[in-house]
């Protein structure tokens, strides 16, 4: 079970570096940390603010975007954010296709231990 953070870490100015599962991107902390933040593209430079740390990573959320990522568009859907069924509409198209392909093939070699062609 993980620990509750009783004091909010704020890290600022951190770059977005990859999309994850289920639209939460990746960045990492200053000492390495991972931080898991939705609502946020690759390339984005933003200030997080930590509400969960567990063993391994932070969970957080953006509190200040100092710079938007060129990938980052407006969402289409006006309940983007809030219900939750379309989680990449910030990111171009082209983009949500890489990060989408690339987490089908990890899953492939990580959890179906499938030797894929490079």
């Amino acid at each position: 079970m993980g620990r509750k953070v009783t004091d909010k870490i704020i890290f600022e100015n951190i770059t977005v570096l990859d999309a994850g599962a289920k639209g939460v991107s990746v960045a990492k902390a200053p000492e390495g940390q991972v931080i898991f933040i939705p609502n946020v593209v690759p390339g984005d430079v933003i200030d997080v603010q930590t509400f969960k740390k567990r063993k391994s990573y932070f969970e957080g959320k953006a509190i200040k975007f100092h710079k938007y990522s060129e990938n980052r568009i407006d969402a289409v859907c006006d309940h983007f954010g809030s219900c939750g069924g379309c989680k990449w509409q910030n990111m171009k198209y082209e983009q949500q296709l890489f990060y989408k392909n690339n987490e089908v093939l990890n899953n492939l070699k990580r959890i179906g231990k499938i030797e894929l062609p490079d």
